[in-house]
């Protein structure tokens, strides 16, 4: 193997066992003759390779049993000769695990004040429709929400519309849709779309002034330059021919589709925000959702954002500090255009291990087709951790436990779940599901065991009297799950939970294979405290079980934190949702979309779907069935 082809391998080793094993065994083919990887000396790809395998659990004990000789060989050898690369990654990883526990559990300050605000707080939340709102926006809305109300001042939401390319009504609807859902009532509403004619008055001044001029150089130019810090060979064209190039830009000629207009700042300047942004742009391509085909070329989020927010008359301008460094630039903006001041507060964005809030990342999955769309339970967006099953409740308060803090963390998603699970655990209806493939027909015998099936009321929820009764058969024919029979031995006492204890007397065929039938004698006088074994069971006379499917969802990444480096395609999960078919009794047919139950022994689900919330023909070959996704419980997700 070449350097270049050894440099990418690590990559490839932070999958799971089977994604990695070609790797593995490729390079153990590429270690026969070799000592180490890459020349006759310890190099810095020996310790990439190194890292990457004893970081990956299945891989690093694959390797240790020597199936792969050559690769185990340098492996140890490795670890022997260069033990300061076993003590820094034990390190590492230490303190990763302790920043994330830490960050999980740690509760946010509210103990600042806001500069100036005795004069007065108007806040906003300035999100672009170009996608659903992430958990990322609803935190910058709760504390943006959370200062305006705090100071008995004003929230005022603008959706930042200035890429027609990416930006739909339907994104626009969900937003405002969604704010609503968390309890975020704006006290205005309004669109940078608004303020477009301001906005071409204020470009106008820029270039008449001097602080602005048009350039044609292409894009890939342009970044190259703007990152050597090089000025644009257009850089000191006169006032008079940007003017003249700009009304080519709002006609969308040949020649103002070419060009830009980029603010006239710096070109060197050490923070790279503040090398000659463009400001506007044509775009001929998309037509823009609210003012049609008014305007060919429209302003960036960067001009626009400053000028707005001081027209709008913000006050304290929150976001989150990943635009720390276009603070400067922000600031040159109302300097150099003498409009009213603005405060700018930065405040840490949430980031989770294994998954990614870009907007444009998280767009690539629903276009490729990976997930079901923008509400997908797997998507970070508060309407896919919603229909995952987290209640508004636990969302607003886990976000605002985590404060205006400016330390940017990544957080583990437990500490997310468990407080929802203390919302509905209260409250959540409990009912039994046995799989479908696995039901195994079980005769109950004795003498409490009724003649004719038998509906008996219980409690829905064993704490919480509130919640209702269910009705529960009992027969002398019940089902239980396959796994379940084969833990138990003939003549053993068993509890059947909400009904009593039973003596295991006859188990047909084999724990090893397939368990047919069994029989079971009801013995109620038993202490189901001494079993060992509490089993979930459905009487299978008496009533129709109904059809339901159980879903679970995995990570999208099989990565914690993805690097700038890091090409998404190779970190995506690649099997993240999981179906189970169940039955159900029969008192769960009144379930319906959106309610929270919690399926014994299984866990918490949210009902995607109930048996009345199928369209006609929708059901498939399957017919209706309960969809149920499972809620994370907060321990180990």
């Amino acid at each position: 193997m070449k350097s270049d082809d050894l440099q990418a391998l690590p990559a490839k080793l932070k999958g799971d066992f089977r994604s990695a094993e070609p790797t593995l065994a490729a390079l153990d083919k590429h270690l026969v003759l070799r000592t180490y990887l890459d020349g006759y000396k310890f190099s810095p790809i020996d310790e990439k390779l190194w890292v990457a395998i004893s970081e990956n659990r299945a891989v690093v004990s694959f390797v240790r049993r020597g199936t792969l000789f050559n690769l185990k060989r340098w492996f140890v050898f490795v670890e022997d000769l260069h033990p300061e690369i076993q003590d820094a990654t034990k390190a590492r990883l230490a303190s990763e695990k302790a920043k994330v526990a830490a960050a999980s559990k740690a509760g946010g300050s509210y103990n600042l004040s806001l500069k100036d605000a005795d004069k007065g707080v108007v806040t906003r939340f300035l999100p672009e429709p170009s996608g659903y709102l992430h958990i990322g926006h609803a935190k910058a809305a709760l504390l943006s929400d959370y200062f305006a109300r705090a100071y008995n001042g004003t929230l005022k939401l603008r959706l930042d519309d200035t890429n027609p390319s990416k930006e739909k009504e339907e994104f626009q609807d969900s937003i405002i849709e969604d704010l609503r859902l968390m309890g975020i009532k704006p006290d205005t509403l309004s669109y940078t779309s608004d303020y477009f004619d301001y906005l071409y008055d204020m470009a106008l001044r820029l270039i008449k002034e001097g602080h602005a001029y048009a350039d044609d150089t292409d894009q890939e130019t342009m970044r190259k330059e703007r990152m050597d810090g090089i000025a644009s060979k257009n850089r000191e064209r006169s006032v008079e021919e940007t003017l003249r190039i700009f009304g080519e830009m709002k006609k969308a000629s040949p020649e103002g589709v070419k060009n830009c207009i980029r603010a006239k700042i710096s070109y060197d300047d050490p923070n790279k925000t503040m090398r000659d942004p463009v400001i506007y742009r044509v775009n001929i391509e998309a037509t823009h959702h609210r003012t049609g085909d008014q305007w060919k070329m429209y302003p960036t989020y960067d001009f626009a954002c400053p000028v707005i927010d001081s027209h709008e008359g913000i006050t304290h301008a929150m976001r989150s500090t990943e635009y720390t460094d276009r603070n400067a630039q922000y600031q040159w903006f109302l300097d150099t255009l003498k409009l009213r001041q603005v405060h700018m507060f930065d405040f840490a964005r949430m980031n989770f291990i294994r998954t990614f809030l870009s907007k444009r990342k998280l767009a690539k999955l629903v276009d490729a087709g990976r997930v079901w769309g923008w509400d997908d339970p797997r998507m970070p967006t508060v309407r896919g951790v919603r229909r995952r099953g987290m209640t508004i409740p636990a969302l607003r308060d886990f976000i605002l436990k985590q404060g205006p803090s400016r330390t940017v963390t990544t957080m583990e998603w437990g500490a997310f779940w468990a407080g929802n699970k203390k919302e509905i655990d209260p409250v959540a209806p409990r009912h039994t599901v046995i799989t479908a493939k696995d039901a195994v027909k079980v005769t109950v015998t004795g003498a409490d065991v009724p003649a004719e099936p038998t509906s008996v009321e219980k409690p829905l929820h064993p704490k919480n009297k509130d919640v209702g009764t269910k009705k529960v058969v009992f027969a002398s024919e019940i089902i239980l799950d396959q796994a379940d029979l084969k833990l138990m031995k003939v003549g053993e006492e068993i509890t059947l939970m909400s009904w009593g204890n039973a003596f295991v007397r006859s188990i047909e065929g084999s724990a090893d294979t397939t368990i047919t039938s069994a029989t079971f004698e009801l013995n109620l006088a038993g202490d189901v405290k001494k079993t060992e074994k509490k089993v979930t069971w459905l009487a299978s006379k008496g009533q129709t079980p109904v059809k339901g499917e159980a879903w679970d969802f995995d990570y999208l990444l099989t990565k914690n934190t993805l690097g700038e480096e890091d090409n998404l395609e190779d970190y995506l999960t690649p099997v993240t949702a999981t179906e189970e078919d169940v039955l159900g009794g029969e008192n769960m047919k009144d379930l319906k979309k959106d309610d929270i139950i919690q399926l014994e022994r299984r866990g918490f689900y949210r009902v995607d779907k109930g048996l009345g919330d199928w369209k006609e023909g929708e059901a498939g070959d399957k017919g209706p069935r309960i969809v149920m996704f499972l809620i994370p419980s907060g321990k180990s997700n």
